[in-house]
């Protein structure tokens, strides 16, 4: 639980993830969203070409890049040999936390209960994933867990937004994972920037109280 990469999710508080149809999208989601104050990015490994784009972005100065939904070792090695520092899934595969801790990467596996917090951290965690949030209890269920687990950090994706994620901080995340507006595909398709830099001032009005 002492990665040096936990510290800075902690004082970022908010982590965009990435997942779009296209890396042309991705790519803009990303450049639009740093013009916004972010430079922490999880690109998933559902956006087509995602390791070329971790390749490209984890170049360039000042960004912490890190891949999500890492289906196995071998996409984990890849993602590592990309220049990933952080590598997350929406369940417990100790091969790809195995994978990142072998790199000095930080293994964030997925998980939901008790049961599956336990496993994470066995599988050798350095924070734990909780997916999907919004639909297993929301804040509520952060705060439980947080109750039976104080010392580990947690970071509650899916369902989470701009105007729910202080109440997921104050129920003891540690920080939060926001895909939906802050990276909403037909707005990005669409040109609406302004709205996606709305979203993103919201979500870093939570790091800035």
């Amino acid at each position: 639980m002492n990665h040096p990469l936990i510290a800075e999710f902690r004082r970022a508080k908010v982590i965009p993830v990435v997942r779009t149809s296209t890396v042309a999208l991705a790519a803009t989601a990303v450049d639009w969203l740093r013009e916004a104050g972010f430079r922490i990015f999880e690109i998933t490994m559902t956006v087509p070409e995602a390791p070329a784009l971790i390749r490209s972005l984890a170049a360039e100065p000042g960004l912490l890049v890190g891949a999500g939904t890492v289906p196995d070792a071998a996409a984990a090695e890849a993602c590592l040999a990309a220049g990933a520092r952080f590598l997350v899934t929406p369940w417990v595969d100790p091969a790809v936390a195995a994978a990142a801790r072998r790199a000095g990467a930080c293994a964030l596996p997925g998980a939901l209960t008790p049961t599956e917090v336990r496993a994470a951290l066995a599988a050798g965690a350095d924070a734990v994933k909780i997916f999907p949030a919004g639909s297993a209890g929301g804040p509520a269920h952060i705060r439980a867990l947080c109750a039976v687990f104080p010392e580990v950090p947690f970071c509650p994706t899916g369902g989470v937004e701009p105007g729910t994620a202080q109440d997921y901080l104050a129920a003891g995340a540690a920080f939060v994972g926001i895909g939906g507006s802050l990276v909403d595909e037909r707005r990005i398709a669409a040109g609406g920037k302004a709205a996606i830099l709305r979203a993103a001032r919201d979500a870093l009005g939570l790091t800035e109280a």
